[in-house]
Formats: C-alpha cells, structure tokens, sequence
C-alpha cells in the first residue's frame, strides 16, 4: 500500500522544523557556552529576548538543550510518519505541548504553524496508518 502524499508532507514538515531549529539551536549553545550570549540570525536574536526572558527565565544551555531534544523527537517522528506507521503520527502529535512551550518561550511563529498544517495532514490520513 502506498503512503498519502498528505502524510509525507507531513514528515517533511516535520523534518523541517526540526533540522531548521536544531541546528540553529546548537549554534546559541555553543555561543552561550564560549559566553557570548545569544547570537542573532538574520537579525533575531537566536532563542532569546522573547516571553521566557520577559518574565525572568533566562536563556540557559540547559534551557536549549531542552529545546534541542523535542527538536530531536520531531526529526525521529518524521521517519515512521514518512512510511505510513501510526506510532510516527502519535508521536508528532504527542511531541507538540512540549514544543509549544518552547515556540511561545521563545517567539518563534512559524513551527505552530507548521505543528497545526501537519496535524490536518494526519488527520486527514489517519485510516491509512498502519
């Protein structure tokens, strides 16, 4: 049986904010590490200055390593998902209330938009899981 285009957008999408917020994210750590601070890509300050901040949670490496990991469980949802397996759509789903805290913490606009087109791409494929 072949896997929904739906489906395999989906892990892309997956794949994409994981990689894409990841990367950058072992990039602040470092920077935090050498006690630079949070750096800035392409104008924004990687991973700080957001509502975290605002209200007293300090950009830490532990804080980032944190975000690092959910990134992480994304990435690895995107492998059963691309093949049709019900675990990776469970675990893409599940994954999301512990991303959305770092998305707010941080103010990063576009993995929720992402988390909530690949929920509807699930959704709308969920018969064909295996």
């Amino acid at each position: 049986m072949s896997v929904p285009l739906s489906l395999r957008v989906a892990a892309v999408l997956l794949w994409v904010s994981g990689v894409g917020f990841g990367l950058p994210c072992l990039t602040a750590i470092r920077s935090l590490i050498a006690g630079h601070g949070v750096p800035r890509l392409f104008g924004f300050p990687a991973y700080g200055e957001g509502p975290f901040e605002q209200r007293g949670i300090s950009t830490t490496v532990p804080l980032l390593l944190a975000f690092f990991l959910v990134c992480v469980f994304e990435v690895a949802a995107g492998v059963p998902l691309w093949s049709g397996r019900k675990v990776g759509a469970l675990l893409s789903i599940g994954v999301i209330p512990f991303a959305a805290i770092f998305w707010w913490g941080f103010a990063l606009p576009i993995p929720p938009l992402f988390a909530l087109t690949r929920v509807a791409l699930i959704a709308l494929s969920w018969r064909s899981l295996t």
